[in-house]
């Protein structure tokens, strides 16, 4: 890691890779959270991958993926939503159908934009290095917005994750508490693709708040152990991709992994000294 620290203070690409990995840890700690305790990952994984779609369609109209990322995640968000909530048994299908058809759409306008040399991997396993400080910008307002939004609605989330039909009975106004809450998580996944990619999004958005669930005893606690792990996750996961020349996003992911298989290991052992 010394190499990479050196390197670090004088390469710029590195510092904005870094500080746009730490921000989408941030909110993909405190997303993540809301995503574990409800159960929705899979949801999650089509919203994500629905995504491609506006960013194939954006890059043909010559505008910014990122753009059509958001757009593209938010409409799969409410869609998505929407069917859960009135029609909980086409949810697989529709999720399935978003996954697939915003694939396709995002392959086939990428394939046909004039003048064609976007790399499809950088989009589908991520491009932390080729983040640029305009970039940073977007990600921080993102950042700041999914914040503000999880600060206002606190409890109401809590309480929708926990127990939706008592909240309902209390006259919460669940439907639309759940669906601003996919909203944000979409808004996450467009930050996680800018790290690791709409393939491996799912996985950083899910594993450091799963390990953080396995210590932390409340949702505000999970969050903030959810926040340093992937904080943590991504940083060394950017040193040792850069020391051992592998792709950044494909080796945070694999950190992550190993971290919530080591956990999941440790406290099965405990459990069993325990039983002993």
């Amino acid at each position: 890691m010394l190499e990479f620290l050196i390197a670090l203070s004088s390469h710029a690409f590195l510092q904005n890779a870094l500080l746009a990995g730490l921000l989408a840890g941030l909110a993909c700690g405190i997303m993540g959270a809301y995503v574990v305790v409800r159960r929705i990952s899979f949801i999650s994984g089509g919203i994500a991958h629905s995504a491609l779609g506006g960013m194939g369609i954006a890059y043909f109209f010559q505008i910014h993926p990122l753009h059509g990322a958001i757009a593209s995640a938010l409409i799969a968000a409410l869609l998505i939503g929407l069917v859960s909530l009135r029609a909980q048994q086409q949810e697989d299908t529709i999720i399935g159908a978003l996954w697939a058809v915003g694939m396709a759409l995002g392959i086939l306008f990428i394939s046909r934009t004039p003048g064609y040399n976007v790399d499809l991997m950088s989009y589908l396993f991520g491009n932390i290095l080729m983040v640029s400080p305009s970039d940073i910008v977007k990600i921080l307002g993102l950042d700041g917005a999914i914040i503000l939004l999880v600060l206002v609605f606190y409890r109401q989330f809590q309480a929708v994750c926990y127990d939706e039909e008592h909240a309902r009975l209390r006259g919460m106004k669940t439907d639309a508490i759940y669906l601003l809450l996919l909203v944000l998580i979409s808004l996450t996944v467009v930050l996680l693709i800018q790290v690791v990619g709409i393939i491996l999004v799912i996985a950083l958005l899910t594993l450091p708040a799963a390990v953080a669930g396995g210590f932390a005893r409340s949702l505000g606690r999970m969050m903030v152990a959810a926040v340093l792990l992937s904080m943590g996750i991504t940083f060394f996961g950017l040193g040792i991709a850069y020391e051992t020349d592998l792709p950044a996003g494909a080796t945070i992911i694999l950190l992550a992994g190993v971290i919530y298989l080591g956990t999941e290991i440790w406290r099965r052992l405990i459990r069993r000294s325990i039983c002993k």
